[in-house]
């Protein structure tokens, strides 16, 4: 096992069958401006294709450079997994502090020094991200609107929606205690949401977030992509059982915004204590709300609009009196 802090930041890169884009990702590494020292963690998860030559073909550069290469590899020849992957990368390395990279992703040149800056005035528990450019530009754009614009509070406050993490993975930088406390991400493989796992577990720690508001990082969206294979049904119940540990468990009562089919899979979806808590379902469609009543198991009794009024009445505010969950 490595000596902790040799480096001041240790770049952790998995690797699976990245060819088409590493080049350019290795590029983006040896072109940091940061002057202090950095190191790049790579571990290859079986790639089949011409990944690892492309690794040994820019380390002489890397090296030039002063950033020092460590590499491991898979050689099961069956991929174990993002998480998996992410973890021996960082076991095998060195640094105070990790920058989190996906290999098919293209980095700013001051996107360490930046975010190590950012990080030096933090608190060490605090999980750090940036803003993002969409490769292809017009590509999932309301998501990458709202993941570069939500504000401080809402980075806590809107970490429950489907969105996933409100700080996007391959933006993160935190100290290594951070990444020791959590506990490493989830090995259990294909279709496993590591990285919202991890997430939601430093939030439930009682870690800290913050946005470096420059944008530090060209994330390329395809349907290659590790986010395809996650189901969308999986996402939901990690986030659900996140949410009725974080802030159901804390509520007496609530109301369901939502009298359609999203509204009551939610309710279905809650554990029997917290489907007794709910006091009523509200929607802005009438059509949703006419039959007053819900049954599942028991019967809960509509408010029939009058959620809506008192929302316009009421000084509500996000997170003391309201929680997304989209």
């Amino acid at each position: 096992m490595p000596l902790e802090g040799t480096y001041d930041v240790s770049i952790v890169l998995p690797v699976c069958n990245a060819a088409l884009w590493l080049e350019e990702c290795l590029r983006s590494v040896c072109d940091q401006d940061f002057q202090g020292s950095l190191e790049l963690s790579i571990y290859d998860d079986a790639s089949q294709d011409d990944s690892r030559a492309i690794i040994e073909r820019c380390s002489p550069a890397l090296a030039e450079r002063g950033i020092r290469v460590v590499i491991s590899e898979n050689k099961s020849g069956m991929p174990s997994g993002v998480g998996f992957a992410k973890n021996r990368a960082v076991e095998q390395s060195q640094g105070s502090h990790l920058c989190f990279l996906d290999a098919d992703d293209v980095m700013a040149t001051m996107r360490v020094r930046l975010q190590l800056a950012a990080a030096s005035v933090r608190s060490r528990h605090t999980l750090l991200g940036c803003q993002v450019r969409r490769l292809p530009e017009a590509s999932t754009q309301r998501y990458v609107q709202w993941a570069n614009s939500t504000t401080p509070e809402q980075l806590h406050l809107q970490a429950y929606t489907s969105h996933g993490p409100t700080l996007l993975m391959p933006t993160w930088f935190c100290a290594r205690e951070l990444y020791d406390a959590v506990g490493g991400f989830s090995e259990a493989g294909k279709g496993t949401p590591e990285d919202l796992i991890f997430f939601l577990r430093h939030l439930e720690l009682g870690g800290q977030l913050h946005r470096v508001d420059h944008v530090l990082l060209m994330y390329r969206y395809h349907q290659g992509g590790a986010t395809f294979s996650v189901l969308e049904d999986t996402i939901w119940d990690v986030r659900l059982r996140a949410l009725e540990t974080a802030v159901l468990s804390k509520w007496k009562e609530f109301t369901i915004w939502n009298a359609g089919k999203q509204g009551r899979k939610l309710y279905r979806s809650l554990s029997v204590e917290n489907r007794n808590k709910v006091m009523s379902f509200c929607d802005v469609d009438k059509k949703k709300i006419a039959k007053g009543v819900y049954t599942h198991e028991e019967s809960t009794d509509l408010t029939g609009g009058i959620f809506e009024k008192n929302l316009a009445s009421l000084n509500l505010m996000e997170g003391r009196d309201y929680i997304h969950f989209n």
